[in-house]
């Protein structure tokens, strides 16, 4: 029954999910972070939880034009079900926003494989991930993603490389206008420090950080069985899925380099969800198909029941 609701792309699929993550959202703020009802941070809460429910939008979208899965609700479904299991990303602004504008970034970078205004798209998605960078400076690692994404479809063009070098000029100089304006110039060394968190001795002893890991390694399994699925139907999905897949290999990174107190593992999300609605678009057995379906929900409670006592 809900395999059958969520395979099809309908504007209920989109309401329920949105409606179950907004509760789920205020439901964390009000007891797990301690907050309660504050009157200051309403607006940014609003803010935040406007961002998660325009995320979902987004990635129905980009499902829709860019064709990285078939014609299915699964992957807002995945998306929504990992804010379940990875809730403490909810009391993490800044990985929301950050998540936010990496979405919209490889989003345009997936609409390259048009050929069409290359450039303004790859200097869009290079200014996105500018803006990401000031909520996680970690989130520059995704321009290594714009790099391939040109090698990939539109190499021989070079004024194409200098693309992300003014995208990265524009930004600098709007960014540094504002704050000598407010005479706070002194964010640029303070805010890109560029840590490495796994370098701490005890990093790897965290639970949140184990928590990861594991995570890590199943969706690595889970997107070796799509490609090789991928591989032998074929259909033109190899490419963006190889550029998805390459969006979470960078996510995961920044999840190690990123302190253990924060939480950005929200931006492995969409390719999570990309990569688990093709395996289970690869499932042709409905009673299967619900099994793991079913799986995928109780395992994603279990780790919010956990997650509360780490």
């Amino acid at each position: 029954m809900i395999s059958s609701f969520f395979g099809k792309t309908k504007p209920i699929n989109y309401i329920v999910l949105s409606v179950f993550l907004f509760l789920f959202y205020s439901v964390f703020v009000f007891f797990e972070a301690n907050q309660g009802i504050n009157v200051d941070t309403i607006p940014l809460d609003v803010l935040t939880v406007g961002t998660l429910l325009l995320s979902i939008y987004v990635i129905s979208r980009i499902i829709r034009t860019e064709k990285v899965t078939d014609f299915s609700s699964y992957a807002i479904f995945f998306f929504v079900l990992l804010f379940v299991a990875f809730s403490k990303v909810l009391g993490d602004k800044n990985a929301i926003f950050c998540n936010f504008f990496l979405l919209l970034a490889v989003w345009r970078l997936l609409a390259v494989k048009s050929i069409k205004n290359v450039k303004h798209k790859i200097f869009d998605a290079s200014l996105l991930i500018c803006i990401a960078s000031l909520f996680y400076d970690w989130a520059v690692m995704f321009f290594l993603l714009v790099f391939f994404v040109i090698n990939v479809y539109d190499r021989k063009t070079f004024k194409n490389w200098l693309v992300p070098i003014v995208g990265i000029l524009t930004f600098f100089i709007l960014v540094f206008t504002f704050l000598k304006v407010n005479g706070e110039l002194s964010f640029f060394a303070d805010h890109y420090r560029f840590s490495i968190g796994f370098l701490k001795t005890d990093f790897f002893t965290e639970p949140a950080i184990i928590k990861l890991l594991i995570y890590v390694f199943l969706l690595v399994v889970v997107m070796s069985l799509v490609f090789l699925k991928v591989r032998k139907k074929g259909g033109g999905k190899l490419v963006p899925l190889r550029i998805v897949f390459l969006a979470f290999i960078f996510g995961a990174f920044i999840n190690l380099f990123k302190s253990v107190d924060s939480s950005p593992v929200l931006i492995t999300f969409f390719p999570t969800a990309v990569f688990l609605t093709n395996y289970v678009e690869t499932i042709k057995k409905a009673k299967l198909k619900e099994v793991v379906v079913g799986i995928c929900i109780a395992l994603s409670f279990v780790l919010f029941l956990l997650e509360l006592n780490l």
